[in-house]
């Protein structure tokens, strides 16, 4: 933090803050209500404009320090449990907007991920790019077979870029845990660590290249989403290569209206294409923005969505699927005590909560949603709403919950903008209800038992090591003297049942002898001897175990 190029870093962004007045936010805060008066003496609010709010504020000075802070804040924009909602809606509207690197750096870096010329790579490859973000950017090229393909290139040096920032973020998120009473509140440092996991995973394109196949592998023939084709052979860490697509934005409308495309099953597939990800894969496209969703020409009467950009993706445990499908179904029957018990149960609330207590906070916040037709019913709004109460009964911090609950709101917007009376609930219903049932059913039962049946007979056979291991335990705890004294009546009713075996062995098999040597005409007299002999030996084997 002390090399001369980080504090000149700290000082800009200082300097930018100020300039977009953030500093008016900071000094808000009750911590810092004295010294609120410094806010004047910056020349930069002199002539600001009054109507401008806080957020636009933040939202501003993010945009003037660059893609970093940009991603930082769509990041911060999936949080609404820590941010107000103002701030919220203004880090929605940030996009990434990166001027594009050159054509020959571009060629330059292509070269060196495949070891050699480019032109040995691709049949056609396109100087210029077509689209240019924060972390990448995407040219056109043809392969030696013909295919037409896209080609994704990482920025050069973006890495040393995002970690000098990322330090800066620790250093600021330190601070204001330290001096400002909201800082644990806001969890900051926690913030940016998670910032820091997701950025540093969309720098690797090979798992990027890994989600974009298993949701390909998940929607594969299917009329509802077409996710494109990835060339492994041409896809790096650094570089991704993948089918070209041909479609229409999903936000322009007016060219879905002139393609004859039907607006209101468009918009019900894309509530089913989502439902389907979480509670049939659990495994959903979480950056389901309007620029990543495409609609394809072909069949417009029966519309297909075309998806790209697969750096985020969200997973939801078994569990927790299953808790989220039961808790909807329970919200929309307006069950409030079994959403109540399902919170507890999950464990996304402490096992503590009063669930009587619980259940009322539900029901006051969740009541006056449900006077309005369920058509009007946002279920974004309505997660939000239930993450927003739990918290305040300690809801511990479920970052799956929150891009999901961020996912849907981005998908019930432009449903709503594509078709106005889209109904989400009637669409999403019969998804949720077919997850809860699968669940409970018998074939997904013998699954269950089948998929854990390795790990049961793993499990016993380790009982007699297992035992041996503790009665050997237990051994070494005692003394000699004490084990002793403990054995000798064990191992006097050991020999006891070791005598009882022996002795019902012999007198089977005396009693099978006299029996042989009655069926085969023998003098009667020998059959009772030898029963007689064979009940003595077992009363004798029996004696030492009594004793």
């Amino acid at each position: 933090m002390h090399r001369p190029s980080q504090l000149l870093r700290l000082f800009y962004i200082n300097y930018v803050m100020a300039r977009h007045g953030v500093d008016r936010v900071v000094l808000s805060a009750p911590v810092f209500s004295p010294l609120k008066f410094l806010s004047y003496l910056n020349p930069w609010n002199w002539g600001r404009p009054k109507h401008q709010t806080r957020g636009e504020s933040v939202r501003l000075a993010l945009q003037a320090l660059g893609p970093i802070f940009v991603k930082f804040g769509q990041i911060l924009s999936t949080r609404p449990d820590l941010l107000p909602d103002d701030i919220i809606q203004e880090l929605e509207k940030l996009q990434d907007q990166v001027p594009p690197f050159s054509a020959t750096l571009a060629r330059k870096v292509l070269e060196q991920a495949y070891g050699r010329p480019l032109s040995e790579v691709f049949a056609e490859f396109s100087a210029e790019p077509f689209a240019s973000a924060s972390i990448a950017q995407v040219h056109k090229a043809v392969l030696p077979d013909g295919k037409k393909v896209v080609v994704k290139i990482l920025r050069p040096g973006i890495e040393k870029i995002i970690r000098r920032d990322v330090g800066l973020m620790y250093t600021v998120a330190r601070l204001t845990e330290r001096f400002w009473s909201h800082g644990k509140r806001l969890r900051a440092v926690e913030l940016v660590a998670e910032f820091e996991r997701t950025i540093l995973d969309e720098l690797d394109f090979m798992r990027e290249a890994a989600n974009a196949s298993q949701l390909r592998r998940n929607f594969q023939n299917s009329p509802l989403l077409y996710v494109p084709e990835i060339f492994w052979d041409y896809t790096l860490i650094n570089v991704i290569t993948m089918e070209h697509i041909s479609g229409i934005p999903v936000s322009d409308k007016e060219a879905l209206i002139a393609q004859g495309v039907d607006l209101k099953k468009l918009a019900e597939r894309g509530v089913e294409v989502f439902f389907t990800q979480v509670f049939r894969d659990s495994f959903f496209h979480a950056d389901m923005h309007p620029g990543n969703i495409f609609v394809a020409k072909e069949h417009p009467e029966d519309p297909q969505y075309i998806a790209i950009d697969f750096g985020i993706m969200g997973i939801l445990s078994p569990k927790d699927q299953h808790y989220l499908a039961e808790n909807l179904v329970a919200f929309f029957k307006r069950d409030y005590r079994q959403v109540a018990v399902l919170h507890v149960e999950s464990g996304w609330v402490p096992p503590t909560t009063r669930v009587e207590e619980f259940e009322v906070a539900i029901r006051s916040v969740c009541e006056p949603v449900f006077e309005k037709p369920l058509r009007d019913i946002s279920f974004g709004q309505l997660l939000l709403r239930l993450f927003q109460t739990a918290s305040r009964f300690k809801m511990q911090v479920q970052p799956q919950l929150f891009l999901l609950q961020k996912t849907l709101l981005n998908i019930e917007g432009l449903g709503r903008k594509l078709y106005p009376q889209l109904d989400l609930w009637a669409t999403a219903k019969p998804i949720l209800e077919r997850s809860v049932r699968k669940r409970y059913s018998a074939k997904q039962v013998l699954k269950n038992f089948y998929m854990q049946t390795p790990q049961l007979m793993e499990n016993l056979v380790a009982i007699p090591q297992l035992c041996r291991e503790i009665l050997t335990h237990e051994k070494d705890q005692l003394t000699a003297q004490k084990w002793q004294e403990r054995m000798q009546p064990v191992a006097k009713k050991s020999s006891g049942f070791k005598y009882f075996f022996v002795g019902a062995g012999l007198s089977v098999l005396a009693i099978a002898g006299g029996s042989y040597f009655a069926v085969s005409g023998l003098p009667h007299v020998w059959f009772e001897v030898t029963g007689v002999v064979g009940l003595v030996l077992l009363g004798l084997a029996w004696l030492p175990i009594k004793i």
